[in-house]
């Protein structure tokens, strides 16, 4: 047999042509001609936050605004990156890729350093947003070691960990501070943990254990350490508790939801009083779920039947509400988780309406 190969068995299609090819990138570079300037060069960061042509602030004028609204994220897209001349380019000729949004955000947490953590119940995963770089993550267990059930607490500990509470599957999952998983804690210990807090001096965990009526506390390795209360209505139980937040003291403070009341324990974890009782009313609770503390010691409490938050001072007396229901800023549909961070940025999960919504809190001397 010859071993001559007959080139007229191939199509002439498969024969270099370099004619073929010169036209080939001629009509290459018309397209990417054409497509540039619809393109662009390139686009710089947005604002994140584009302030309304009207401000919106709590008490309205012509008292004086101690709470304004800053603006809302949905996804990735709202970090507004930039984009560089070639990612634009892209764009044009194949079309933008699905950018990735929250289903049902449930709390809400950040690090100090500019990143946002929120844990999405019904999508099973942690989104992390980052302001100052504008990138965007989501976060889950190795699937090797487990995977979201229902996630529903977080909380940025001061071991530089993020701590997830995990309802229906009764446990509390770590990562740390770049995302990489680090397993599990509390197995065995905790019914249904919901909303989670550190003592940042003891590196106790504290564990609103809403099935078990109870707050557990754990050592900073899941070690279970002690139980505070039981079901009852009595000052010190607990009927379905969601939340909890510590003051700089070492005070804890329990969202008691069933029981419509906040409830305050010192230091030493003895219950001293409670805040709010039943009612339909500014000052009463309907679903008090969420709860957090600004700079200067007001307590936020999230009330996710009112659609409302309301303020008050430590003492329990009124200070402020604001919020109603509806889809518009400063509008609510089931809010369930609140964090104040260090700028008194006031991070709001606004579970129906699949987004964050920001406000600002405004100290006296910034008036």
């Amino acid at each position: 047999m010859s071993t001559n190969t007959n080139i007229s068995m191939f199509p002439t299609a498969f024969i270099p042509d370099p004619a073929r090819i010169f036209y080939s990138w001629r009509f290459l570079v018309v397209v990417l001609f054409l497509a540039l300037p619809i393109a662009g060069c390139s686009q710089p960061k947005g604002v994140i936050f584009e302030p309304l042509e009207t401000p919106l602030v709590w008490p309205s004028p012509p008292e004086v605004g101690r709470i304004e609204y800053v603006g809302s994220l949905m996804g990735e897209e709202d970090l507004k990156p930039g984009k560089s001349m070639f990612k634009s380019l892209a764009e044009t000729l194949f079309g933008q890729e699905s950018t990735k949004a929250m289903l049902t955000p449930f709390a809400v947490c950040s690090d100090g350093a500019g990143r946002v953590f929120v844990c999405d119940s019904n999508a099973q995963l942690v989104h992390v947003f980052d302001l100052e770089s504008r990138s965007y993550e989501q976060w889950k267990p190795d699937p090797l070691e487990g995977s979201f059930a229902q996630p529903v607490g977080i909380f940025f500990d001061s071991l530089g960990r993020l701590l997830v509470s995990d309802a229906a599957a009764g446990i509390i999952h770590v990562f740390s501070s770049v995302g990489e998983y680090q397993g599990t804690i509390g197995d065995g210990q905790l019914n249904k943990p919901s909303g989670i807090v550190m003592d940042p001096a003891t590196h106790r965990i504290f564990v609103a254990d809403t099935g078990a009526h109870q707050i557990a506390v754990l050592s900073f390795d899941g070690e279970l350490l002690q139980r505070i209360g039981k079901r009852g209505t009595s000052l010190g139980e607990f009927n379905f508790p969601t939340n909890v937040a510590m003051t700089d003291d070492g005070s804890l403070y329990v969202s008691d939801s069933l029981n419509f009341r906040v409830q305050v324990f010192d230091p030493d974890l003895n219950p001293i009083r409670q805040i709010g009782e039943k009612g339909d009313v500014p000052g009463f609770f309907s679903h008090p779920k969420g709860i957090a503390f600004d700079q200067d010691g007001h307590l936020y409490v999230i009330d996710s039947h009112f659609e409302s938050v309301q303020i008050f001072d430590t003492q329990g007396s009124l200070l402020l509400s604001f919020g109603q229901e509806g889809h518009g800023p400063g509008q609510f549909w089931l809010p369930t988780g609140i964090h104040i961070d260090r700028n008194n940025l006031i991070w709001v999960a606004d579970s129906y309406n699949q987004r964050l919504q920001v406000f600002r809190y405004l100290p006296e001397d910034q008036q």
